[in-house]
């Protein structure tokens, strides 16, 4: 086992490695970049190195300067987190050249599914459903019109070679896909620095269920159940559960042997997601394979009592799987609510500010990952999120009400954040009883806030009106104040006794 570990992250996922480390009695050692001095990770960290300044490519992203400090040092491994560094199989090349251990997927196995097209080759050729598109990147215009035609109108371009919705276009008919094509590359060539791009058919309405997996490098592949998380916006999720709501036992059964055997046929290792559309007849198709822990992996966690983390760290010091799959028995109910510095009442849009009081929810069946404190900058330069509010229950009910719970203990002062959505969603009956897909937000939370829009020339005409009211009785009290004061009474009665 390691006795020191590197986290190349930043926030709470660089609090939540920590505190596995921590728990393992292993060290760690944080780094940081000029606009984190002060940050959480930094201080929870039994040592931190200053790796640039703030824009993440000058920080985070510099892998000759976490190298750098991995190696003054003294670890023997690096984790990665999610985002940043977490899916580039370069990274995990360049860590073993430097003698250091990549915990995560290996990057023969990162680089056998981050090129999208080839990885729905390797599942279509493995008999596993793929939804129904290209394998091979679009070259130009005539090519995406003839497989779109071929696979029937809507359709969606995605990224050959990157994810996060980056690039992502739906087209209804061929006289909008030049336009869409051509968009969506340019935007994929400046996410990722190459422009390659692919069709699926437009699978609408949907549901988005992932499924966790652990592989060790002794050919043993587990799952730990699935996850739900359909309530998404410009395809980030905000809301994820386990077990979902829309599977029997059937269907769950066949959707995780599914991701075992997409698994098994890329040689995987480590820990990872694959993720699937599930369509309304029941028929449900591989997305792709995320090869890094997920944002959303505590949920997992709650039900089935496995600490993904910890379960990283000894695959990666080349240990077997500690459980089979027997032994993994979900229990109960689990909810994420991620907690974003954005405005739900307009577009969801970043807000940017100062964290000037925080309180946190607790009480049974409640966790948070967060790396949130008092005067904690809330800035252009990272992510959005500020915290995870998971609660787990025996039933889905229960874990519900615990959210509701939670979220009205959680205040946060500063910047707006997306609690009002989450609050919204746990009392919305569409929610409640499950019956969501992945245009959850649009066509609910959308119908919410159109009606906030539509009193919005209200609203202002409102606000004129008290403001100019407001001047009004202001200039009113400010002059009687004038006639009133006795200075202003001293000095006209001296101004009459010398005239």
């Amino acid at each position: 086992m390691f006795s020191k570990v590197l986290i190349a992250n930043r926030g709470e996922i660089a609090v939540r490695v920590i505190r596995a480390c921590r728990e393992m009695g292993i060290r760690t050692v944080g780094i940081y970049s000029e606009a984190d001095r002060n940050a959480m990770h930094v201080r929870f960290a039994d040592e931190a190195f200053l790796v640039g300044p703030p824009p993440a490519r000058d920080s985070y992203l510099n892998v000759d300067r976490i190298l750098k400090a991995a190696k003054q040092s003294g670890a023997e491994a690096i984790h990665p987190g999610y985002g940043f560094l977490a899916e580039k199989p370069s990274f995990a090349d360049e860590c073993e050249t430097a003698g250091l251990t990549y915990i995560g997927p290996s990057a023969a196995a990162q680089r056998a599914m981050a090129e999208k097209t080839a990885a729905r080759r390797t599942m279509q050729d493995a008999g596993i459903p793929i939804v129904p598109g290209t394998t091979e990147p679009i070259a130009g215009f005539p090519e995406a019109a003839e497989a779109a035609s071929r696979v029937g109108y809507p359709v969606i371009i995605k990224a050959a070679g990157g994810g996060g919705g980056k690039g992502m276009r739906i087209v209804g008919s061929e006289e909008a896909l030049a336009d869409a094509v051509r968009l969506a590359a340019s935007e994929v060539a400046s996410a990722f620095g190459e422009s390659a791009v692919y069709i699926e058919r437009y699978v609408e309405p949907a549901r988005h269920i992932e499924v966790q997996l652990l592989a060790d490098n002794f050919g043993n592949v587990i799952h730990l159940g699935e996850r739900e998380c359909s309530v998404q916006r410009r395809y980030q999720k905000l809301i994820e559960e386990s077990p979902s709501p829309a599977l029997d036992d059937e269907l769950r059964r066949r959707i995780t042997d599914t991701a075992v055997k997409a698994a098994q046929v890329a040689n995987y290792d480590n820990a990872g997601t694959a993720e699937f559309l599930l369509a309304p007849d029941g028929k449900f198709y591989f997305l792709e394979m995320n090869t890094r822990l997920q944002v959303e992996h505590p949920v997992t966690e709650f039900v089935t009592g496995v600490d993904i983390v910890k379960a990283q760290i000894h695959l990666a010091a080349g240990e077997k799987l500690r459980f089979k799959q027997e032994d993994i028995r979900p229990k109960g109910a689990a909810i994420e609510c991620r907690i974003y510095a954005e405005d739900p009442y307009n577009m969801f849009l970043p807000s940017i500010g100062v964290i000037r009081a925080i309180q946190e929810p607790s009480g049974p069946g409640v966790r948070i990952e967060t790396a949130a404190h008092h005067g904690m900058p809330i800035t252009v330069f990272y992510d959005a999120l500020i915290a995870k509010l998971i609660t787990w229950g025996s039933t889905r009910r229960e874990a519900i009400n615990r959210m509701k719970r939670a979220l009205r203990e959680y205040q946060l002062v500063g910047v707006k954040t997306t609690k009002p959505f989450h609050q919204f969603a746990m009392e919305d009956e569409t929610f409640c009883v499950g019956a969501y897909d992945t245009k959850y937000v649009q066509k609910v939370w959308g119908a919410q806030t159109k009606e906030v829009e539509d009193l919005f020339p209200v609203a202002a005409l409102a606000a004129t009106l008290v403001a100019h009211a407001g001047r009004a009785t202001r200039h009113s009290a400010a002059l009687q104040r004038e006639i009133d004061s006795p200075w202003k009474y001293f000095g006209r009665r001296e101004m009459m006794r010398r005239t």
